[in-house]
């Protein structure tokens, strides 16, 4: 018998994340984005990360047929950004800094770290797809970063 999902939900909030902003452009060169905690590194060689996105989300079909996306680590004083990207709002990206990456994505101003990927593989896995991207550039700053825990925001002391 599978566990109930009130206890899933309780046991993986007890696993600290670091807080992404996904951004991507659709097919006529919008900007789309959405908050994401589930990230990870997936090989060094060649270098290859992975996003999960539920596939009721607002941004899912537009990074299926997405060439590339910018996986954006936010910095412990972006918690309004992100829970901007979490919301609703019709444009998510009204009166915030950006730059444009080589692709054309946005990368989001004062985060800790980009990401910048390939959209090169789609996995479809329970109520999410499982999208890698093969890491094309990338940036870091010297900021602290934004957690997640417990259903709440955190920040390293380091």
């Amino acid at each position: 018998m599978p566990i109930d999902p009130d206890t899933f939900r309780s046991v993986l909030g007890r696993f600290a994340s670091g807080v992404t902003v996904v951004t991507t452009l659709d097919a006529d060169g919008r900007d789309h984005g959405l908050t994401v905690s589930a990230f990870a590194s997936l090989s060094l060689s060649p270098p290859l990360v992975l996003v999960c996105i539920a596939r009721d989300a607002s941004v899912h079909a537009v990074l299926r047929d997405s060439s590339h996306f910018v996986v954006n680590l936010l910095s412990s004083s972006q918690e309004a950004l992100s829970r901007r990207f979490a919301g609703h709002a019709l444009d998510r990206f009204a009166g915030i800094g950006y730059s444009r990456g080589q692709s054309g994505v946005a990368v989001l101003d004062d985060v800790l770290a980009y990401i910048e990927c390939r959209n090169a593989r789609q996995h479809d896995e329970g109520d999410h797809t499982i999208f890698v991207g093969e890491v094309e550039a990338a940036g870091t700053s010297e900021t602290r970063a934004l957690l997640y825990y417990r259903g709440g925001y955190a920040t390293l002391e380091r």
